[in-house]
């Protein structure tokens, strides 16, 4: 049993129970009472995922995979139990509670994909090519799904995924030659369509006076690509296009730099914190996808440099145990979960201090939310019984 990767989930959970409290203390907020029955329910998960043979799940991949792709399907708007909120459909309303099937897709997304490269021969470029076909059609269907509801921020955590698993299967160089082309191209179609969408604004806002993005009609491309993804982007690049006041859509990605600006060294104390409990941070986003503002804010630099050791430890030691599995399934896991994760905390944590555009990534272990925690130990019980069953490779 590796008790590094236990000791960094509990330690997480239980901070991110504390500020999770905090960030709710000035309105009587209770997330953190069910974020304590998530926690529960997800460490048992993760005891019996561990205790699982890893190779089982190979064998049953095709299944897995197909309830997380009928999981999205369900969110659809034909669907009776799809549930909106916010314009988008994420969730399936079951009664008692609202599931997000995006995070059991990331599980069997990832887990048909390691079967698949775990089985098959990659050798001569025609093998590859195969190979890589069979891989591709994996996750664009998830993909597909998710950024229908829409939810760029998830469907972005699938590429370095699955460029991950075909770079630990060795796949031939040129492969990545031609994909890191194709991401440059991409990049610049997408440069050009939020170009033209910023003149678009500026031109409206001379025309009509206003002064943000809200409410001046779709702009019309041919990317499939919402207005508000597209402020996002123009908040990180060029906020004041997007928003000259500050007052709107880069509102929340100002309030969160200010937290973590101004915790200092040490931090301005537990539950002392003023932005979000004052409500510059919003109540909507300061427990969930802003966590680390709140962390910043009342245990400084010293505070939040000690979660990015715990998220540091956990990768790392996904990565190690990934090199000690037998097989190349069990390495494959490993190494997706491993990376999965590092793309959730660079992104979440470089949203909150400007490096990266706002996607609404939670922070694993510390956001609060039902079916991402539960999928978060799921995916860590699937390393830890990679590392368990390393001896029972035959």
């Amino acid at each position: 049993f590796d008790i590094l990767n236990p000791i960094c989930i509990l330690t997480l959970c239980l901070i991110g129970l504390l500020f999770i409290y905090s960030a709710q203390i000035s309105y009587g907020g209770e997330h953190w009472k069910r974020q304590i029955f998530w926690v529960v329910i997800g460490l048992g998960l993760y005891s019996v995922v561990s205790k699982i043979n890893y190779k089982i799940f190979l064998e049953y991949a095709h299944i897995i995979y197909a309830v997380g792709i009928v999981g999205l399907i369900l969110t659809m708007p034909f669907s009776p139990i799809s549930y909106e909120d916010m314009g988008a459909r994420r969730w399936i309303d079951l009664g008692l509670t609202r599931v997000q099937p995006t995070e059991g897709a990331k599980i069997g997304t990832l887990i048909m994909a390691a079967s698949i490269l775990a089985r098959s021969k990659i050798g001569t470029v025609r093998e590859s090519l195969f190979v890589l076909a069979k891989v591709s059609g994996v996750f664009l269907i998830p993909m597909l799904l998710i950024f229908l509801q829409p939810d760029l921020g998830s469907t972005l955590v699938f590429p370095p995924m699955i460029f991950a698993l075909l770079y630990v299967s060795r796949l031939s160089e040129k492969f990545f030659m031609s994909a890191f082309a194709a991401f440059v191209v991409s990049l610049a179609v997408l440069g050009a369509d939020i170009y033209g969408y910023s003149q678009h604004l500026e031109a409206h806002r001379d025309a009509s006076r206003i002064d943000s993005a809200i409410d001046i009609g779709e702009y019309q491309s041919w990317l499939p690509i919402r207005n508000y993804q597209r402020n996002r982007i123009l908040t990180f690049v060029a906020p004041d296009v997007v928003d000259p006041s500050g007052t709107g859509a880069s509102w929340n990605a100002n309030q969160a730099k200010i937290s973590a600006a101004t915790g200092g060294l040490s931090g301005k104390g537990l539950f002392k914190g003023t932005q979000a409990q004052l409500g510059y941070l919003p109540q909507a986003v300061a427990h969930n996808d802003f966590i680390f503002s709140v962390i910043a804010e009342e245990t400084g630099f010293l505070g939040s440099a000690f979660v990015l050791g715990l998220f540091c430890l956990m990768v790392a030691n996904g990565i190690r145990i990934a090199g000690l599995a037998r097989d190349r399934f069990g390495m494959q896991l490993a190494i997706g979960v491993s990376v999965l994760f590092l793309v959730h905390f660079f992104i979440n944590i470089g949203m909150t201090i400007g490096i990266t555009p706002i996607t609404g990534l939670p922070l694993p272990f510390l956001s609060y939310g039902g079916s991402f925690v539960l999928s978060c130990f799921i995916l860590q019980g699937l390393v830890q019984s990679v590392y368990r069953h390393q001896k029972d490779f035959s």
